[in-house]
């Protein structure tokens, strides 16, 4: 435990700052849900992909914060943007 009077408000800063990182990176995750499901369940590129517009700024915002690192949020919308363009193709397929 902390004994000093400084090591005390440091204890009290960190806490506070780990409750609101933790609804940032709760809100990140969410918005890539939304991609997530947006893709597993309507099966529509453009529904997919209006989510994902919408999860990009967020997953940018937390890297520039430093809550991820910035290769993470690079994967994070590669991988949904992979996903979101593989369901492009298999509508333009033609159906027999």
């Amino acid at each position: 435990m902390a004994n000093t009077k400084q090591a005390k408000k440091r204890v009290r800063q960190a806490e506070k700052n780990r409750r609101h990182n933790a609804s940032y990176l709760s809100m990140m995750r969410t918005y890539i849900k939304r991609v997530v499901v947006a893709i597993e369940t309507e099966k529509s590129a453009e529904a997919a992909g209006a989510a994902y517009r919408g999860a990009v700024p967020i997953i940018d915002r937390m890297a520039a914060r430093g809550l991820i690192h910035r290769n993470r949020a690079a994967r994070h919308k590669s991988r949904l943007l992979a996903r979101i363009r593989k369901l492009t193709t298999t509508e333009s397929l033609p159906v027999q």
